[in-house]
């Protein structure tokens, strides 16, 4: 029994060994490898370590139309979804919710869920999964109901002098100290504000339209779709650099 325990600790100490920690830069969406399922497809855009998170990835899935219901499940690690196209039902827990591009959901670990298409029409979101460095020390079932949805819809637009702002939220989570989403949108040659750092990561993800990102003074091109992810005190500023406005959501996390 002794020997199979270490077996299996050297064996994840291997795997975290070989964890690469993710570069600041943008991902391509049309560069992104697919992995086709029955049923579905797999986009990976990033995965890996930060300075935060022991496991991060980025994935696009796209659900076919007619597929059969998926069954509900729970996970160990922390999950962001986010409506790209088509309609996803989400159910959480007793409640169920069909919610629309722009929409995005944030699932607790060990909170029962269920993602479905029930359309006619693919419908493909974003699903950023994460585990902390240091592992909360709690009951996973006491968090049951700490899961939720912001319905795109419901959400203010206020405008401001650049363009303007939705706000989706602002909390403490389970992996997190504290995890804001929002998502701007900004005026045609317009950069959002000087370059500037912070300690919390970040990632954006263009909705629409193109910008480019200055990252530690290097100018990188971004296009609908795209994740661009900076990493804590990592130096950078967006512009759009189209004729129209662009939107992007843009999360810290630490």
């Amino acid at each position: 029994m002794k020997s199979s325990v270490l077996f299996l600790l050297i064996g994840s100490m291997a795997v975290s060994a070989m964890a690469q920690s993710i570069p600041s830069k943008v991902y391509s969406w049309s560069q992104s490898p697919v992995v086709k399922h029955t049923g579905y497809e797999d986009r990976t855009i990033l995965e890996g370590t930060t300075r935060d998170f022991a496991d991060l990835s980025v994935h696009a899935i796209t659900l076919f139309a007619n597929q059969p219901p998926q069954h509900a499940q729970k996970l160990d690690e922390e999950q962001l979804l986010i409506v790209k196209e088509g309609e996803l039902t989400l159910t959480l827990g007793e409640k169920t919710k069909t919610l629309g591009p722009g929409s995005v959901a944030l699932v607790m670990p060990g909170d029962l869920h269920r993602l479905e298409n029930k359309t006619l029409r693919p419908l493909t979101y974003y699903m950023m999964r994460y585990t902390s460095n240091e592992m909360p020390d709690i009951d996973l079932t006491r968090l049951a109901g700490g899961s939720f949805w912001v319905d795109w819809k419901e959400v203010p637009f206020k405008p401001h002098d650049k363009g303007g702002i939705r706000r989706m939220f602002d909390c403490g989570t389970v992996m997190t100290k504290r995890f804001e989403m929002h998502v701007t949108t900004l005026n045609a040659g317009l950069w959002s504000h000087p370059p500037h750092t912070h300690r919390a990561a970040e990632i954006l993800l263009m909705v629409d339209n193109k910008a480019q990102e200055s990252i530690d003074g290097v100018l990188q091109p971004a296009r609908a779709g795209d994740v661009i992810f900076l990493e804590s005190n990592v130096p950078h500023a967006i512009q759009n650099t189209g004729k129209e406005p662009c939107t992007y959501f843009a999360f810290q996390f630490e």
